[in-house]
């Protein structure tokens, strides 16, 4: 497979993220029924979603795919139709709104709040706890990929970096609290009305324009301080990411298989600064010190699997300088990586 050596556009990076691989066509080839994204215009959801149309089309596949969001940006909305996927703006908070939904038998959710937790708990709380409830009971026909995070973990020590699906969740904060939240209730669901279901906890995807390398790598080439004080991360290129989700509703069982998703890298963040450093010509400033923990995740269920991610860490750090170099897009939304007690 030849990688890339960079990416000129938005649209490039965007096609790039949502190229279909055979892999992923063969898992939705192999499902009955079509495709919904539930919170399909985040940063996120988009590529998903167009990876999930372009895979039906390049198979020749009798799926609908089917992109559902509040879409506040109407940009995203268009390009996602653009690209084959039907987009249905909806606030899934409202009373009632669920029941305008079509019936779909495959079911990525991604609906989540994170940021901005701190002082609206309990929107946090409503949105990632108490929304998967209604959505369980209304589709509980259907399986699903329900997207979490590796915040419901506790931090792990870096030298062993062992924190696979078999460690008792320990949520630090209100956020991985409430993440952890959605797992149960959409347990409990599953087990009461035998809706397979993989909890998809993924660890920090990176892509140019968001991310745990993008954060770095801005502050290295602004002369920010790079805080340390969470001085090990695991990433995985968004690409391969969208891949495995939408793979994994193949995984789908009752109970719901729980699945750690990042890369194999256990990465320093100091050493990350410093490859920047280099790239963009800069020298790296550094606040605070390694912990001897980390928020970190073992990927190996999914590996075994799925295989391991297509593009390789190396070249996406590579992408990443490039991209600031050229002046690049960014959201503008830090990832706070470098946050240890849960508040963000």
């Amino acid at each position: 497979m030849v990688l890339p050596s960079g990416f000129g556009t938005v649209q490039e990076l965007d096609e790039y993220l949502s190229e279909p691989v055979p892999e992923v066509v063969e898992a939705l080839g192999s499902l009955d029924g079509d495709v919904m994204v539930l919170g399909a215009g985040g940063k996120m959801g988009p590529t998903l979603a167009l990876l999930a149309a372009r895979s039906v089309a390049a198979g020749g596949l009798d799926k609908r795919v089917i992109g559902v969001s509040r879409f506040s940006d109407a940009r995203v909305a268009r390009t996602l139709a653009e690209g084959g996927v039907e987009t249905i703006a909806l606030d899934m908070m409202e009373e009632g709104a669920l029941d305008r939904l079509p019936g779909v038998k495959n079911i990525v959710y991604m609906v989540g709040s994170k940021f901005g937790t701190t002082g609206q708990e309990g929107r946090t709380w409503a949105i990632n706890a108490f929304l998967p409830g209604v959505v369980a009971r209304r589709f509980r026909s259907s399986r699903f990929v329900v997207f979490s995070s590796g915040n419901v973990y506790p931090l792990s020590p870096v030298a062993r970096a062992d924190c696979t699906e078999e460690i008792p969740p320990a949520p630090i904060g209100e956020y991985a609290q409430s993440v952890l939240g959605r797992e149960r209730v959409f347990s409990y669901f599953s087990e009461a009305y035998d809706i397979p279901a993989v909890l998809f906890r993924l660890n920090y995807a990176v892509e140019m324009r968001y991310g745990v390398l993008i954060d770095i790598a801005r502050k290295v080439w602004l002369g920010e301080p790079v805080d340390l004080s969470m001085g090990h991360v695991n990433v995985i290129w968004q690409g391969d990411a969208n891949a495995y989700a939408l793979r994994a509703l193949a995984l789908a069982e009752t109970p719901p298989l729980a699945l750690n998703v990042t890369g194999p890298e256990t990465l320093s963040v100091r050493a990350l600064a410093r490859r920047f450093g280099e790239l963009l010509g800069r020298t790296p400033v550094f606040v605070g010190a390694e912990a001897p923990d980390a928020l970190l995740s073992d990927a190996q269920q999914a590996f075994t699997r799925m295989g391991y991610p297509r593009v390789p860490v190396g070249k996406v750090i590579e992408w990443v300088a490039g991209w600031i170099v050229a002046g690049g897009a960014v959201y503008d939304k830090p990832t706070k990586y470098q946050v240890r007690n849960g508040r963000f």
